[in-house]
């Protein structure tokens, strides 16, 4: 059942291309020390050879966590408004990375209310910048440990959506027709509605090379 037990992800869960990771944090648990906890259901990857990924052209002070090692966190200040996490994947020295989008609250609800200045629970993670704002997610974590004993971490308990939207990403202007958008089908929680016509096959998930590279 799932939420019976909960198991942290382990840096081999990153060790792969951001494209093989993001379809398969859908479902996982983001998790805070403090109690708050929530269920990703949108997320966006990103890689070295991507004209949109931060690391396209290569490491400089503000995205040098993103080559360091997989499973820790990459955050940074988005358009001088709101901060986004990211967990870092693939081999270190590459730099790549997932970004978490959206997620469902479950845990720690008026934590993540206090944090946000919101009531309604539909728009306490419907975004980057939300979710990053509703865990307390700064600079101050950027290249903190998501799968040991750092503030924030990465869990399974389990569950499975039981559809996988692959669509293009948003809020880019670069390589915007890859497919590298994740969502869970149906989620009242989105930052933005997907086609569901585009839905991935739960078996195919694990191994979808949904990129154009």
């Amino acid at each position: 059942m799932p939420g019976s037990s909960r198991s942290r992800l382990p840096p081999a869960f990153f060790e792969r291309m951001p494209d093989a990771v993001a379809p398969e944090l859908l479902g996982k648990l983001v998790a805070r020390t403090d109690g708050r906890v929530a269920r990703l259901v949108e997320v966006e990857a990103y890689a070295q050879d991507d004209p949109a990924a931060h690391t396209f052209r290569g490491k400089s002070q503000r995205n040098q966590s993103m080559f360091g090692p997989p499973g820790h966190l990459y955050v940074y200040f988005s358009y001088g408004v709101h901060w986004c996490a990211n967990l870092v994947c693939g081999p270190q020295g590459y730099g790549a990375g997932v970004l978490l989008r959206a997620a469902e609250p479950l845990e720690g609800i008026d934590l993540m209310r206090n944090a946000r200045g919101r009531d309604s629970l539909r728009d306490l993670c419907s975004g980057p910048g939300r979710l990053a704002q509703a865990f307390g997610i700064s600079r101050a974590l950027d290249g903190s440990d998501a799968t040991g004993t750092g503030v924030i971490s990465l869990l399974d308990d389990g569950a499975q959506p039981d559809a996988i939207v692959a669509c293009p990403r948003v809020g880019i202007s670069k390589n915007t027709h890859a497919l590298l958008r994740f969502v869970v089908a149906g989620s009242r929680y989105l930052s933005k509605a997907a086609p569901s016509d585009m839905a991935l096959p739960r078996s195919g998930t694990q191994n979808s090379k949904t990129s154009n590279r």
